[in-house]
């Protein structure tokens, strides 16, 4: 009896580490609580380490000696895999190239509205030599005093957004910075009054008016509470049919890894026709929310990603700075124009 039933309890273990490890596979990837648990790969790599140890120390009892220890391979093995999805998609986003004449660098940070200072974001911004900043939960009017401080450091910057309502609530407004050097830019209408756009919180697709720049979309998803599911897989959708050209760059907090990216993906894109820039430069697995988790063990799901015009050379995660207590951590992209 205490056999079948330790056969019993290890398939079932199997079951249920096949489906954390692997859920697009099983199309779970954006069902709760499987959504929320996946977010945090790491933590969930080193939970199958430590459920293992358990196993083998319930090993020692003889009479459950088999089952337990059926059990301890299989965490094992799901540590392992784990262990090696998270290394695939690489562990050290803190590099970028030296910029060329046809570079672009994109920074994206959720700044959790007033709790950073507008002067932190340009400093920073200007020390990465950003030709793209894209501001989930900051208003127009924070986000022009970013543009104006960028430009007393000598690095000129036209501000976008995109809002809903003026409720005092920043996340309901996405602030894009664009250099110049890019072309004049202009939000689309769909962006503005919400026609077309994520559920929520909003996003904003700015298109070249002059120039031969790529579209930009900044882009916000709702986060996937449980009352808001099908508002976050609306988001994501639409977010992916948004990248359905050669010439697209999306960043933004997307509140999604690339394992809620499932069946998403065109002709080997991760999100619509877009690639994801840190997986692609070998920083996938670098946390960047939230700041109360080492990066090593946070959630990548803030995203710079580029359609096929596009190559990423490096990316970087940058650590939370002192004028800043927003919850998410900055990333930057470096990327070039692929030859025709």
């Amino acid at each position: 009896m205490l056999r079948k039933s330790g056969i019993l309890v290890a398939l079932l273990c199997a079951i249920g580490a096949a489906v954390l490890t692997w859920p697009s596979f099983f199309r779970v990837d954006r069902l709760s609580p499987i959504a929320q648990i996946i977010s945090f790969r790491p933590l969930v790599a080193l939970a199958f380490a430590g459920l293992a140890m358990v196993a083998l120390l319930i090993a020692l009892v003889p009479p459950l000696r088999r089952g337990a220890l059926a059990v301890t391979l299989v965490f094992i093995v799901a540590a392992a895999a784990n262990g090696t999805i998270i290394l695939s998609r690489g562990v050290t986003a803190d590099e970028l190239p030296d910029k060329t004449a046809t570079s672009i660098r994109v920074m994206t940070w959720n700044t959790a509205g007033s709790a950073t200072d507008p002067d932190t974001v340009a400093r920073i911004a200007v020390a990465m030599d950003a030709d793209i900043v894209t501001l989930p939960e900051t208003t127009i009017e924070t986000g022009e005093q970013v543009a104006l401080a960028m430009r007393d450091l000598g690095h000129r910057m036209w501000a976008h957004h995109a809002e809903y309502g003026t409720d005092g609530w920043d996340a309901r407004s996405t602030t894009l910075l664009i250099s110049p050097r890019l072309g004049e830019y202009s939000v689309i209408r769909s962006s503005q009054d919400g026609s077309s756009n994520t559920s929520t919180v909003p996003s904003a697709v700015a298109m070249p008016v002059s120039g031969d720049g790529p579209i930009v979309v900044a882009a916000h998803a709702v986060a996937p509470r449980p009352s808001y599911m099908q508002h976050w897989r609306d988001d994501l959708q639409w977010l992916a049919d948004q990248c359905g050209g050669a010439d697209v760059i999306m960043a933004g907090d997307f509140n999604a890894t690339v394992d809620h990216m499932g069946g998403l993906g065109v002709d080997g894109g991760d999100l619509g026709l877009c690639h994801d820039a840190a997986v692609e430069t070998g920083g996938g697995s670098v946390g960047t929310w939230t700041t109360a988790l080492p990066a090593l063990l946070g959630a990548p799901i803030d995203h710079v990603m580029a359609s096929s015009h596009w190559e990423a050379t490096g990316s970087i995660v940058l650590r939370a700075d002192g004028g800043s207590e927003s919850d998410h951590r900055p990333l930057v992209v470096q990327l070039e124009p692929v030859s025709p």
